[in-house]
């Protein structure tokens, strides 16, 4: 199958690009810079360039291609604003994918995040977020998995709120980043309040998995681990990088801070009994060793 990528050079994308290869596809990597363009041509992949917000070229891209994955996302968390802007031009650039595969039947496998449900961990069949500060992202997928209706074969792989490697990556990413900038590795509330995971090799896999067998209209969950306590994952990080580990104000994260402080375990049960996933790299606790001082 010929696959149009877009993200296909960031943590999670150049996983899946790899793992896409590996299993005899092949891959047309959207590239923004000439950086990414040469990541991606030495991973293996053919290249077009330009960016998320270049609708003409993202039609270009899937026009010519047997299927679709979506990844891209501005990862500029530094303001509400910021963050509402990155959700607006990734909500553009769904649509824009979605039209080009009406009436094509072609799978467009695209991404979400694990939903919060209050007092247990959420499921596959539990509704997609569409509140809070990226809540638009979740009804950008409700629109693209409504496309089943219209000829495409639509799925999303949510994605837990940390997809690590190499001791880098997501949510937990984003602390020990915050840790070095500050001198403290901070943790908001009591630190109780849990986090899901997984590798992002792991997380490749389904990603093709969807892309190959999914039904059309579904979700998935890449969950390994159910849910890490945030002060865990605050201790490993201090004791990596020699910093203090206290509990901090939730505003000292920015507009995610009010994500940070929430607990959000989630399972992936039906994903692995009905795909055929199984998780096999090493958990985040174990990954964040990786970390360098």
């Amino acid at each position: 199958m010929r696959v149009f990528i877009t993200g296909g050079t960031g943590l999670i994308g150049s996983a899946v690009v790899a793992e896409l290869l590996g299993h005899g596809h092949t891959v047309l990597a959207l590239a923004r810079s000439e950086a990414s363009a040469e990541a991606a041509a030495t991973a293996g992949a053919e290249v077009i360039r330009g960016g998320l917000a270049d609708l003409d070229t993202l039609r270009a891209g899937a026009t010519q291609a047997d299927g679709v994955i979506h990844l891209a996302f501005s990862n500029d968390f530094s303001s509400a604003e910021a963050v509402a802007n990155a959700v607006a031009e990734e909500t553009a650039a769904q649509e824009t994918l979605g039209e080009t595969l009406l009436g094509s039947d072609r799978p467009f496998v695209t991404v979400s995040g694990t939903p919060w449900i209050p007092g247990r961990a959420s499921t596959e069949s539990d509704p997609t977020s569409t509140e809070g500060p990226v809540g638009g992202r979740g009804r950008a997928v409700d629109a693209v998995l409504g496309l089943t209706t219209r000829g495409v074969r639509s799925t999303a792989i949510r994605l837990p709120r940390t997809v690590h490697n190499n001791g880098d990556g997501g949510f937990a990413g984003l602390l020990t980043a915050i840790a070095r900038r500050t001198g403290v590795s901070g943790y908001p509330g009591d630190g109780t309040q849990r986090w899901p995971a997984v590798h992002a090799l792991d997380a490749a896999v389904l990603f093709r998995l969807a892309l190959e067998q999914a039904p059309a209209g579904t979700a998935w969950h890449a969950v390994d681990d159910e849910g890490d306590q945030v002060r865990d994952i605050a201790e490993v990080i201090g004791r990596r990088l020699g910093l203090p580990v206290e509990a901090v104000p939730a505003e000292n994260f920015g507009p995610l801070g009010a994500i940070f402080a929430a607990d959000q375990p989630s399972t992936s049960t039906h994903t692995r009994q009905a795909l055929g996933w199984e998780p096999k790299h090493p958990s985040l606790l174990e990954d964040l060793a990786n970390i360098q001082p």
